[in-house]
């Protein structure tokens, strides 16, 4: 069958894309090879628990922010969604604990007190951040960041323009240099979570748009991302849109001239698209796979070429609700030692525990679910082995070092915890066929505006062609290229 769009991939930039498009009237097919939506946030189920493949942190879910927007349009109703008070607590090698509010005052204070050996440069770190934020807004956003930015308007800038400018081309690590080591790993740490890189290689402005998201309201969703994936599939079947699940795609298809005019599939049907297609892979897997090797012209080549990102290694963990309770967030970003993130082993110098938040009842009665996260870099999972037994080594030492970081980052969480299962870059490569099981955004920044490749009907959405990551820019991103393409 014809369509007008095809999306190859079912993420939530897929599934976004494919929702709005539909809502609007045009004929889409999406395109995923597993046999449920979300991609790499895909829920993980086993032993009565289901797990959030991400850390709960799901900002601009108010009225008049991106997801406001976006299911506007659509024809069913937005998961349940609730409002945090902390998206989270970093834990500092010495213990320090400093939460991520979204009260002013009570985060000013937290970081004279945390950092009294440069606690005003830090605050001026920040205050800078928010007046590039408010200089710099979101198209899609109808609200400030509050009392960060009403503070900021009183400071003035005499040239906010050449402000935005020098953001950015300097990097972040250059407005830190009259700032501590202590507070530098503090920024470095929260920024490897929320870009997959550190000041050093972080444009300011990067770094101030991304360093707004845990200082805004952030939400719980309802049964997490996966919750989410959920309700656009089902949104793009009531607008009369089509999804075939198990249907991996091999290859664009063209006509004598060249052009895409739609995607051949394993199976070997042809899915004509008279209008675009779309990809939801990552950023080599569109050009490697989709468009083909001897398509890409030879500047992409060179940058893709040297684009990498990093991969994630998961814990799922079941824990009793007593030992959540002692915790001071549902989430910790604990770190293990005042080393960079290139200084030292990057699965173990820090790692993230995310607990499902206590009214949504993913586990059984008494338990919490959990995910940890901490990135690895992606080569070494796939490196040749003997054996298997070798590979099964490999990941059980991994297993033992995020274990014992865990314990003695997170003590609180006691004795009595259950393992319920682990993923590696191999697994996710092995569910989702992303090149090395690589997420998140590339380092170097590899993206381009509205998604457009170097084909003229072919185009991205994903958390690979992002300068920030995180389920709120993907989405961005998507109701971008749906305006772009029914304009």
């Amino acid at each position: 069958m014809d369509y007008e769009v095809v999306v190859v991939g079912g993420g939530i930039g897929g599934l976004t894309v494919a929702a709005l498009l539909a809502a609007r009237g045009v004929s889409v097919c999406l395109l995923e090879r597993a046999s449920q939506p979300g991609g790499v946030i895909a829920s993980v189920q086993s032993f009565g628990y289901t797990f959030d493949p991400g850390v709960g942190i799901y900002p601009f879910w108010e009225p008049g922010e991106i997801h406001d927007h976006i299911f506007r349009e659509l024809p069913v109703s937005p998961p349940e969604v609730r409002p945090e008070r902390l998206a989270y607590v970093v834990r500092l090698p010495d213990q320090t604990e400093i939460p991520l509010s979204t009260d002013v005052d009570e985060f000013e204070a937290s970081l004279l007190y945390s950092f009294p050996e440069c606690g005003e440069q830090a605050l001026k770190f920040y205050r800078t951040c928010a007046r590039l934020n408010e200089a710099h807004p979101r198209p899609d956003s109808r609200k400030s960041s509050g009392g960060f930015l009403q503070r900021i308007r009183r400071l003035g800038s005499s040239n906010r323009e050449a402000e935005i400018d020098e953001a950015k081309t300097h990097t972040a690590s250059e407005y830190l240099t009259d700032t501590s080591p202590r507070f530098r790993r503090f920024i470095d740490v929260q920024l490897q979570l929320l870009t997959q890189c550190s000041s050093d290689a972080c444009s300011h402005l990067r770094a101030a748009t991304a360093l707004d998201i845990p200082r805004r309201c952030t939400y719980s969703i309802e049964g997490g991302a996966p919750a989410l994936a959920a309700k656009l599939a089902d949104s793009i079947k009531q607008s009369s849109g089509k999804i075939r699940y198990d249907t991996p795609v091999l290859r664009l298809a063209y006509d004598s001239n060249g052009k895409a005019r739609g995607v051949d599939l394993l199976s070997g049907e042809t899915v004509a698209a008279s209008r675009a297609i779309i990809s939801n892979l990552t950023i080599w897997d569109t050009y490697g796979k989709l468009i083909g090797l001897n398509r890409i012209p030879t500047e992409i080549r060179k940058r893709l070429n040297g684009t990498r990102s990093c991969g994630a290694y998961l814990v799922f963990l079941g824990l009793d609700n007593s030992a959540v309770d002692l915790l001071p967030a549902d989430r910790i970003l604990s770190v293990s030692d005042w080393r960079g993130q290139e200084e030292s082993d990057p699965g173990i110098s820090q790692l993230i525990l995310a607990a499902a938040p206590p009214w949504d009842a993913r586990a059984p009665e008494g338990k919490r679910a959990a995910t940890v996260l901490a990135f690895t870099d992606v080569d070494e999972w796939f490196t040749f082995h003997e054996s298997a037994e070798e590979q099964e080594k490999n990941e059980q030492a991994m297993l033992e070092k995020v274990w014992q970081r865990l314990y003695a980052g997170v003590p609180e969480i006691g004795g009595d915890v259950e393992l319920i299962e682990t993923a590696t870059p191999l697994t996710c490569y092995e569910l989702t066929r992303r090149k090395l099981g690589m997420v998140g955004t590339p380092n170097p920044l590899f993206h381009s505006e509205a998604g457009k490749t170097s084909l003229e009907n072919v185009f991205m959405v994903g958390d690979t062609n992002l300068a920030c990551g995180g389920i709120a820019s993907v989405s961005r991103s998507a109701l971008a290229l749906a305006n772009l393409l029914t304009s």
